[in-house]
């Protein structure tokens, strides 16, 4: 199994500037991939702990993917820091600033030059048709912050990651978590290699508790939502997926 972890980086998301949008919609299409997210992290633009975050999902993931903080300002410090977690130092990509020059002309001023800068040994990965390279180093996907350039690069990359898929069902329940909570032990008791979610409504819904049935092996997943149902009592069900 292949798991991932994300990094969203930047001073505008934690002051609430900024929405993210780039943490959902990655952990989507991971999930999607048959990728197992383990993390998300929303760090400042500072160095130090954009390398303690790295660090850290290194750990815990086999993949991670670094959102925003690439860019010619004082804050976009994110390839920087790549850089100094795997211990390498800053070089220009030579077709990079090729393409810079080609873009800016006599405006290529040094602000602008940043953007050909990436650590040492990175793969830096052009596809015909795209006005930017997409970096990674090992096993670092460094992407933008800006939505439609992150969903742009990783959909260049996206088939790289794909797993064997995830197999997902669930039932919604007409009763409160404390009324099935022995039911969910003893049904992940008897699943261990099923991950089984209880998520309890206090709104205006149709239901009380959605019960998630989440596994690589569909054959399990069916059988252990269809132990639980047998535990509760009849009634309870309000509709299933």
């Amino acid at each position: 199994m292949s798991s991932a972890a994300i990094i969203v980086i930047g001073n505008e998301i934690l002051s609430a500037k900024v929405q993210d949008e780039n943490g959902p919609w990655l952990a989507r299409e991971l999930r999607d991939l048959g990728v197992e997210l383990r993390r998300i992290e929303t760090v400042p633009d500072e160095v130090p702990l954009i390398v303690d975050a790295l660090q850290r999902c290194l750990k815990s993931a086999r993949w991670v993917f670094t959102s925003g903080g690439i860019g010619p300002t004082h804050d976009d410090v994110t390839i920087a820091a790549v850089a100094q977690a795997f211990g390498r130092k800053l070089v220009r990509d030579e077709r990079t600033l090729l393409l810079l020059r080609a873009r800016f002309g006599s405006e290529l001023n040094p602000a602008r030059m940043r953007l050909a800068e990436v650590p040492e040994g990175a793969r830096v990965e052009f596809h015909e048709g795209y006005l930017f390279p997409v970096l990674s180093l090992e096993n670092v996907v460094i992407l933008p912050g800006v939505p439609s350039l992150l969903r742009e690069g990783f959909t260049r990359l996206r088939e790289r990651f794909r797993q064997a898929p995830i197999f997902s069902r669930a039932l919604y329940l007409g009763l409160g978590e404390g009324a099935v909570a022995e039911h969910l032990d003893a049904t992940v008791a008897r699943y261990p290699a099923v991950g089984i979610g209880s998520y309890p409504r206090f709104d205006e819904a149709d239901h009380r508790v959605k019960v998630t049935f989440d596994g690589r092996d569909e054959k399990e997943v069916r059988a252990a939502l269809e132990h639980l149902r047998a535990l509760l009592p009849r009634g309870a069900i309000i509709r299933e997926d």
